[in-house]
């Protein structure tokens, strides 16, 4: 299942038209405030469809009727430009365990790339609910790649893919080569075009480097 927030008026075409402006690009604190935001709309979307149990509140003037989540998740991104968003998860899923994953494109000289993944710190996945966050799905090849690294964590009853922007054809790519069933692609909007070197276009540029400067 595709859940598109882009298809229904909201708030987000706000913060994702100023993700792509290139002039509001320039206040870097802006960028990573957008991908916070979104971050925090992703993870009420989210909540929806997890599971709640009946509690019973005390409060000062007698016993509430409540509900609380039946379990926490574990949110995981792919460093760096993913910082933003899972801090805006965490301010909505604030009990959540998390995951941290270091990847990277190692470009050849015939344009394409490999993807590196390097270092991947994570709690314990075992039939979790694992949500997984990138900004940009442009190829489909580093979540798939992360996502094969965490099973050595354990093994999620269901997976949250969450992205900003995606290609059209990273979502197909998703689609054919993500190693489960059981999983469900929330994303902000989609772009058709993706070039040679495998950017999304019009896109919004590199959200790496827009948050944190642009790397060596």
């Amino acid at each position: 299942m595709v859940h598109l927030l882009s298809a229904q008026n909201s708030i987000f075409h706000q913060y994702m038209t100023e993700l792509r402006d290139a002039e509001i690009q320039k206040d870097s604190m802006r960028f990573r405030k957008n991908l916070e935001r979104i971050g925090e709309i992703f993870a009420y979307e989210i909540s929806k469809t997890m599971e709640y149990v009946d509690t019973k509140t005390t409060t000062p003037l007698g016993i509430a009727d409540t509900k609380q989540l039946k379990e926490q998740p574990v949110v995981a991104s792919i460093l760096r430009a993913a910082i933003p968003m899972h801090q805006g998860m965490l301010n909505i899923f604030d009990k959540a365990e998390n995951a941290f994953i270091s990847a990277h494109r190692q470009h050849h000289k015939n344009n394409s790339f490999d993807i590196l993944v390097e270092a991947v710190s994570s709690a314990d996945l075992n039939d979790k609910i694992l949500i997984l966050c990138d900004p940009m799905l442009a190829s489909g090849g580093s979540v798939v790649s992360v996502y094969k690294q965490l099973l050595a964590k354990g093994q999620p009853k269901h997976v949250h893919l969450v992205h900003v922007l995606a290609s059209a054809e990273g979502l197909n790519y998703v689609k054919a080569h993500f190693p489960s069933t059981n999983y469900t692609l929330w994303v902000g909007a989609v772009d058709e075009e993706l070039t040679a070197h495998s950017y999304i276009v019009p896109g919004l540029g590199d959200a790496g480097d827009l948050a944190f400067g642009i790397k060596l």
